[in-house]
C-alpha cells in the first residue's frame, strides 16, 4: 500500500510540474522549450495513471463511477488544461499567422498533443469497460442536460466576443487580427466543452451522491 500511495504521489507530482511548464513557466528554461515538455510530461503522468486503473481488479477502480463519469472526468481535465493553456499563451497570436510565428505553431502543436492524448485515453477507458452496459437512462438524461449548458457556454462566450468587438474603440482593438479572432473562436468551442464536461462530471457526482444517502 506504501509503495501505491508513493507512486500516485509521484505522479501527483509530475502533474504539478506538468502544469507549471505548461501554465506559468518561461517559455524557454535553459534552451528547452517548457510547453513541448510539459506537454510530454502532462501526457506521460495521463498514461500511467491510466495503466494503473486499468491494472486494478473491476470494482477497486470504478468504486460507483459508471463509464459515462469516469469519461467526464478525464474531459474535464483535459479541457481545463488546454484552456488554461491557451489563456497563458494567448498573447502568441498576436504576433500574427501562424506561418510567421513560431510561437504560436509550438502552442498550437501543444494543444493537438492534448487533443490526441484525451482522445487515446479515451477509447482506452471505454475499453476497460468492453462488454458491459455503458450508457442507460440516466446517463442520457446527465448528457442531455450538459449538453444544453454546454451550448449555453458557448453562446454566451461567442456573444461576447461579438459584442466586445463591435462597441469597443479602433484604438483598442489592435491585438484583435485575423489570426488572434480565428483562435478565439477555437477558445470558445473548448470553453463550451469544458463547460459541458464540467456539468456531466458534476451531475454524475451529486447524482451518486444522492443514491448513496
Amino acid at each position: 500500500m506504501d509503495m501505491r500511495r508513493g507512486g500516485w504521489l509521484l505522479l501527483l507530482v509530475g502533474a504539478l510540474l506538468a502544469f507549471w511548464a505548461l501554465l506559468a513557466g518561461p517559455g524557454i528554461l535553459l534552451g528547452v522549450d517548457l510547453g513541448k515538455w510539459g506537454t510530454a510530461l502532462l501526457v506521460t503522468v495521463a498514461w500511467v495513471s491510466m495503466y494503473a486503473v486499468s491494472r486494478m481488479p473491476m470494482g477497486e477502480a470504478e468504486r460507483g463511477l459508471s463509464p459515462g463519469e469516469w469519461k467526464a472526468w478525464v474531459g474535464t481535465a483535459f479541457m481545463l488544461v488546454a484552456t488554461g493553456y491557451f489563456l497563458a499563451k494567448s498573447q502568441v497570436f498576436v504576433a500574427g499567422p501562424a506561418w510567421d510565428n513560431p510561437d504560436a505553431r509550438a502552442v498550437g502543436r501543444n494543444l493537438v498533443l492534448l487533443l490526441v492524448a484525451w482522445s487515446v485515453l479515451t477509447s482506452v477507458l471505454g475499453a476497460r469497460w468492453k462488454g458491459r452496459v455503458q450508457e442507460d437512462e440516466r446517463d442520457r438524461e446527465i448528457e442531455k442536460q450538459a449538453a444544453g449548458l454546454g451550448r449555453s457556454a458557448l453562446t454566451f462566450c461567442l456573444v461576447g466576443l461579438a459584442v466586445m468587438l463591435a462597441f469597443s474603440p479602433a484604438d483598442r482593438l489592435a491585438w484583435a487580427t485575423h489570426f488572434m479572432i480565428a483562435n478565439l473562436l477555437v477558445f470558445a468551442l473548448m470553453w463550451g466543452w469544458l463547460c459541458e464536461y464540467a456539468a456531466t462530471a458534476l451531475m454524475y457526482w451529486k447524482d451518486r451522491r444522492g443514491t448513496q444517502a
